[in-house]
């Protein structure tokens, strides 16, 4: 039962992805704003739903290991393999506002918490400190989308009802199905004896990483290649930000020696995609697939610590 959960899963995650995108994508240009900003938003808070769903669920029960891993998991595969494989399906450049000011803010939020993580905890305080930087975020998102409305596109788009209706059902059908591939693929991986902070990084990450990963693709396969990177650098700045905020802020979360490692392979990861996105302005497919081939290599580092 676990594994027919699993494919409808996907499916949802699949065609939920493809409605959310034509939505968000149709609503950028009534809105006359750039699809970058949609993208480091709205799609990205909305596809990030499962990692705030499972993260802040886990700290309430008390299970740190789960909250952490699965944020600091989650921002490595958006990284990696999201950013990694839309490069290979088609190299694309890269956004400036992208490049000057959310990639970098990417990195520097990572430093801010490996620095937090030193101590072995993330206190309430901390959590606190990080939901601010989230409302500090937003504001310059929503100053920058005022002040480039001009920017927006003017091409035939689908009346607001309808593209309203697509986002929340494509949303809707993104989160539960995310929620499925989640809990069925923990299931599964626990039938085999696998830890859990090694479910953490990797089958939950990766799972609710999937709605970033399709609505990317998505993305990329319609030529909006602004939107497939702004999602994946947006999802990871509102994991840290919010749903580490969030969870901390609700119950202290305790950080293992071994969390605080995967932090720094975060931050390195963080680093490399910034190299890559700023030589030539541009990610071309040799990078995108050095990106997915360095997620291979940490995933095999998982197996053999």
């Amino acid at each position: 039962m676990e594994y027919l959960l699993l494919i409808i899963g996907f499916a949802l995650l699949v065609k939920g992805a493809d409605f959310f995108v034509e939505g968000s994508s149709s609503l950028a240009k009534i809105l006359k704003v750039p699809s970058v900003i949609i993208g480091l938003t709205i799609v990205a808070m909305g596809t990030s739903a499962p990692e705030a769903s499972v993260s802040i669920n886990a700290a309430l029960s008390g299970n740190n290991g789960i909250a952490i891993s699965n944020i600091v998991g989650s921002n490595i595969f958006n990284g990696l393999v999201v950013v990694g494989i839309c490069a290979f399906m088609a190299g694309f450049n890269t956004n400036r506002d992208i490049l000057k000011r959310d990639i970098p803010l990417n990195i520097l939020i990572t430093i801010v918490l490996c620095f937090m993580f030193i101590d072995g905890k993330l206190n309430r305080i901390e959590g606190i400190i990080l939901l601010i930087g989230m409302a500090a975020y937003l504001s310059c998102m929503i100053i920058s989308a005022l002040k480039n409305r001009e920017q927006g596109e003017n091409c035939k788009v689908m009346p607001l009802p309808k593209s309203l209706l697509f986002i929340a059902g494509g949303l809707a059908a993104v989160i539960f199905g995310g929620n499925l591939v989640v809990d069925n693929a923990s299931l599964i991986a626990a039938n085999f004896g696998v830890s859990q902070n090694f479910i953490g990084l990797t089958i939950v990450a990766i799972g609710t990483s999937l709605p970033e990963l399709v609505t990317s693709i998505v993305a990329t396969r319609k030529g909006d290649s602004g939107l497939a990177l702004g999602n994946a650098i947006g999802s990871n700045i509102f994991n840290i930000l919010f749903i580490l905020g969030m969870s901390a802020a609700i119950a202290p979360l305790t950080v293992l020696q071994e969390s605080f490692i995967d932090c720094i392979i975060l931050l390195v990861s963080a680093v490399v995609l910034f190299i890559f996105a700023f030589t030539r302005k541009s990610m071309n497919r040799w990078e995108g697939a050095t990106c997915v081939l360095l997620y291979a290599a940490y995933t095999a580092y998982l197996f053999i610590r």
